[in-house]
């Protein structure tokens, strides 16, 4: 069994998954480890749907995936991405992509095949769960603590996924689209989508879960005063 070290270090967002189910209790066991995360005022703010029905997950990717089709950017709750990209964080974004496409074979032309790899993200890349975290809209409104605590929750999710075998996907895609997902799903009308996370059993054989963007060193982004 690796280590939290070698978990952090080794774990990676795979885009391929084996059609085999995730049990409900190893969900309810990931969920209730993930529900240790520190919060503010212990607000424990998140709100996760847990969804293996295959019919709903379907119905809420054609949703997306129409959305796009017509022509709509973007349908959210939070803006996820910069509204002006800077480097080095622009240059880290474009080789990232530049790298998994370089990876699969696919020309900067081939806007088709590029498409599709797109749509991949709502057809959950084949998982079969997916966990959609919602937090009260209230709790966002001019404030952002709520959307930190529900980013660590977003790792513990992942992290306790690998202890059980599991391999997951963060979808910052689903943000964007997050109304839609909404009113797909149904829910109270205060509650706002902040992101998805597909987990699942890693189809090993599939090529694009090889890929691993690279990570910079600590210097670039930290410094120490002794």
């Amino acid at each position: 069994m690796p280590n939290i070290l070698d978990v952090l270090q080794n774990r990676s967002s795979k885009r391929a998954f084996l059609p085999k189910p995730v049990p409900k209790e190893i969900q309810e066991e990931i969920l209730r480890y993930a529900q240790f995360t520190p919060s503010g005022a212990n607000m424990q703010p998140w709100i996760t749907y847990a969804i293996s029905n295959e019919e709903l997950l379907t119905k809420i990717g054609n949703a997306i995936i129409e959305t796009m089709n017509s022509g709509v950017e973007n349908d959210q709750f939070i803006q996820y991405y910069p509204l002006k990209w800077i480097n080095p964080y622009k240059k880290r974004r474009v080789e990232t992509g530049a790298g998994l496409y370089e990876m699969m074979g696919v020309d900067r032309k081939d806007s088709a095949t590029r498409t599709k790899m797109w749509h991949d993200n709502f057809r959950w890349f084949g998982a079969k769960t997916v966990f959609f975290v919602f937090t009260r809209s209230e709790l966002i409104d001019g404030a952002q603590g709520a959307l930190i605590d529900c980013g660590a929750y977003m790792q513990s999710i992942m992290l306790a996924a690998e202890h059980f075998g599991l391999k997951s996907c963060p979808q910052g895609s689903t943000t964007e689209f997050g109304k839609i997902v909404a009113r797909e799903l149904g829910v109270d009308e205060n509650l706002s989508l902040l992101y998805s996370v597909v987990i699942g059993y890693e189809d090993r054989d599939a090529k694009i879960n090889g890929y691993r963007p690279k990570r910079v060193d600590i210097s670039e982004s930290v410094t120490f005063l002794d």
